[in-house]
């Protein structure tokens, strides 16, 4: 299976609630101030890391990915809000319901694999573990031959200011 898949270095692993692409640095200020009031009268919550699936499907995968269960409705509302507020500035709104996981690899060569598909199978109810969600931050992603570079730009910390 892992030879098929090109997996997410572990200090990449993250749980995005919006893409926003290419964003001049002029805007910043704006996103980070709708952000942070996005967040204003939420409260932290914890989140469960649970069970493994694929998208679009198990018998088809292309992204494998760990998903949340406990925690689930708050990050649905955080993203929910996320969407709205930076869709006042201009960002558009996400077309599809809004699904927390996070990315584990994508498959190198997308098609029917009957050993990934019964491997994730067998792993929807593996527990990956908790962990406390205080707020989110805004991402800035550089693409390079070795994967992707993230560096944090501003952080909202939920139920208060940044």
């Amino acid at each position: 299976m892992a030879r098929d898949v090109a997996w997410v270095a572990p200090g990449n692993l993250h749980l995005t609630l919006k893409f926003l692409g290419t964003v001049p640095e002029t805007r910043i200020d704006a996103i980070v101030a709708a952000l942070t009031q996005s967040g204003l009268d939420l409260r932290p919550f914890e989140a469960r890391i649970r069970g493994l699936g694929a998208f679009p499907s198990g018998t088809r995968p292309r992204v494998i990915w760990a998903g949340v269960t406990d925690g689930a409705t708050e990050m649905v509302e955080l993203a929910r809000r996320v969407d709205a507020a930076l869709a006042e500035l201009g960002f558009a709104r996400e077309e599809r319901p809004f699904s927390p996981h996070v990315t584990l690899g994508r498959v190198r060569r997308p098609g029917r694999d009957p050993a990934l598909t019964e491997a994730l199978g067998l792993a929807t109810v593996r527990e990956f573990g908790r962990m406390l969600v205080p707020g989110a931050a805004l991402m800035r992603s550089e693409l390079g031959p070795r994967g992707a570079r993230y560096t944090e730009l501003a952080k909202m910390t939920l139920g208060a200011p940044v």
